[in-house]
């Protein structure tokens, strides 16, 4: 576990006191790559689409690093550069959807440790909610496959008329649903965006370093805490992580 004490010319970056420690009385998660590894379905189903316009392909580790702001985006700079019309990137934009509706559950699962650790912090009364930039039809299916029911307060994706992240716009609204000030409200997610989402809507950022973007990023982009296993947020919940400065080696944590 890796915390960021923050600087004094860290901007947005969290004051060393924003560091979360037990200071959270609810949850909003982030889905691809925080708690679901979603990536091999992802990619398997772009690079359908992309072979079938005799486009080059991508591997799983490039798609790593496009993922994150919506399907649409995703298209786009997937897409070679002289490819990338609005007429195209539409065309291509619903050729993955249907593609991807059909095949999003083939090989995602849940990452070690997710849980165990949904079920513990329902145990303990914490009100729990899924954020994400995927469209809200194929989040929920996602989500209502992979954990148990009544896991989740509310489980939101992207549709229209709703901003995506980073705007905070549904973060705020989704701390209004757990009962929670958005300030007690620990946001985790594993991409960039995803931290600068909970800053913007003064929630405790919470990175994880099992998904798609590294430490690093998070850190950069305003992580108070860096977890490496799914029981650190339990850990912090229970005034039990230990603390070292972001970019050290992770502690094991019981």
């Amino acid at each position: 576990m890796r915390i960021d004490r923050g600087s004094a010319d860290s901007g947005s970056r969290p004051r060393q006191g924003d560091a979360p420690g037990g200071a959270f009385d609810a949850v909003v998660f982030d889905l691809d790559g925080t708690l679901a590894d979603t990536a091999e379905d992802l990619s398997d189903a772009m690079n359908r689409v992309l072979r079938g316009r005799g486009f080059a392909v991508h591997d799983v580790d490039a798609y790593k690093q496009m993922v994150g702001k919506g399907i649409r985006n995703l298209v786009t700079v997937a897409l070679p550069p002289g490819a990338r019309d609005e007429a195209t990137v539409t065309a291509c934009n619903d050729e993955l959807l249907a593609d991807y509706g059909e095949h999003c559950l083939v090989k995602t699962r849940l990452y070690p440790g997710i849980t165990e650790l949904l079920g513990a912090l329902k145990a303990e009364g914490i009100p729990l909610a899924v954020f994400s930039n995927k469209a809200e039809g194929l989040t929920r299916r996602i989500v209502g496959a992979l954990t148990a029911p009544g896991v989740f307060v509310a489980v939101v994706g992207a549709r229209a008329g709703r901003p995506l992240k980073p705007d905070p716009t549904p973060a705020l609204r989704l701390a209004e649903l757990l009962g929670s000030a958005p300030a007690r409200v620990a946001y985790v997610g594993d991409s960039d965006t995803d931290m600068r989402t909970a800053v913007a809507a003064g929630m405790q950022p919470v990175g994880v370093s099992w998904g798609f973007r590294s430490p690093a990023e998070l850190v950069e982009h305003g992580a108070a805490v860096v977890l490496d296993h799914p029981r650190q947020l339990l850990d912090l919940l229970h005034h039990r992580g230990s603390r070292r400065p972001a970019g050290d080696q992770p502690v094991a944590t019981g």
